[in-house]
């Protein structure tokens, strides 16, 4: 048996840039960090010569055509692994809606499981562009590319990605002390809602030719609050992160809602400096960037709303658990 790791995520700047309809015209970049909660892949060989698939349903099936979960059934295709195999997906959250990519992270995850089954060591780089071939080019799904290499890469990263379609991946460098000040002062609250991104992404990606000045400044900021965390100066994330939340509404007409809206408003009249959907927008996990002195103000605004604590996470996927006789 083997399990994978793999971590969600959450993107503080940068969002939407990551589509290539737009960075193959102007360069995209996003700044986004792993976190602690994780979607774990297990793989197994079975003595018949079945796929058993196990999830939020089970289903068994002959050939791999047959498989419904769509994302383990073409990453099975891409690894070429054959029937006789057992595969379970559980995640330390529900992953519909949940706005952490989490649907990337199973894609990054399986492929992961599979090559390791096979004996073989995929690079982050490998397992990313093979989930971002699996999610965008076989599904067409209406996806970003910044969710398969947060999951495959981990930490706290930048991500630029330019107009020759490459994707360069750079560490954000800071100190204990940084690192340790920028845990205590993020937030996520669940707002309550679920929604599917895909609904919120298609609108996006059809605005993405009016909205190149709103992407242009998204994209900036990204850069601006990278520079912002390798000097020590988190207190700027606070700032930026309003202002880029200002801009993203403006993307699609259902990123926020009054709902949401209320939520973000309460959060900033306790002391909350800034923040964001997670993810497409909708639903799912509102970020916030708070001073630890102003955490349990925050938390009575919101009270009744789930708050989900975390710890920036500083790997990637990777195999926890290789058993084999």
């Amino acid at each position: 048996m083997i399990i994978v790791q793999s971590p969600l995520r959450i993107s503080f700047l940068g969002g939407g840039t990551d589509f290539a309809d737009y960075y193959l015209r102007n360069g995209g970049a996003v700044l986004s960090s792993s976190i602690d909660k994780y979607i774990f892949v297990t793989i197994k060989r079975r003595f018949d010569q079945l796929f058993r698939i196990g999830y939020t349903t089970t289903e068994t099936a002959e050939e791999v055509d047959e498989i419904k979960h769509e994302l383990i059934r073409e990453a099975l295709r891409k690894t070429g692994v054959r029937p006789g195999v057992e595969i379970t997906t559980m995640g330390d959250i529900p992953s519909a809606g949940s706005g952490l990519g989490s649907s990337s992270t199973v894609t990054v995850g399986a492929l992961h499981a599979m090559y390791a089954l096979q004996g073989e060591l995929p690079t982050a780089e490998q397992l990313a562009r093979g989930a971002c071939q699996i999610e965008i080019e076989t599904l067409g799904k209406p996806i970003g590319v910044q969710d398969q290499y947060a999951a495959a890469f981990g930490g706290l990263r930048f991500y630029e990605y330019r107009t020759d379609g490459s994707v360069v991946s750079e560490r954000v460098e800071v100190d204990r002390n940084t690192l340790l000040h920028l845990n205590e002062s993020l937030m996520l609250f669940f707002t309550g809602l679920t929604r599917k991104a895909e609904g919120v992404l298609s609108e996006q990606r059809r605005n993405i030719g009016d909205r190149l000045r709103e992407l242009d400044q998204i994209r900036d900021m990204a850069y601006e609050a990278r520079d912002a965390l390798c000097n020590g100066r988190i207190e700027v994330l606070g700032d930026l992160l309003d202002r880029n939340w200002e801009l993203k509404k403006r993307l699609a007409s259902n990123v926020s809602n009054a709902e949401i809206d209320d939520m973000y408003t309460a959060a900033r009249n306790a002391g909350a400096l800034g923040g964001k959907i997670t993810g497409a927008g909708g639903g799912g996990f509102l970020l916030l960037f708070c001073p630890p002195d102003r955490r349990a103000a925050v938390r009575q605004a919101l009270a009744g709303r789930q708050e989900l604590p975390f710890a920036l996470e500083p790997n990637g996927s990777k195999v926890i658990f290789d058993y084999r006789r």
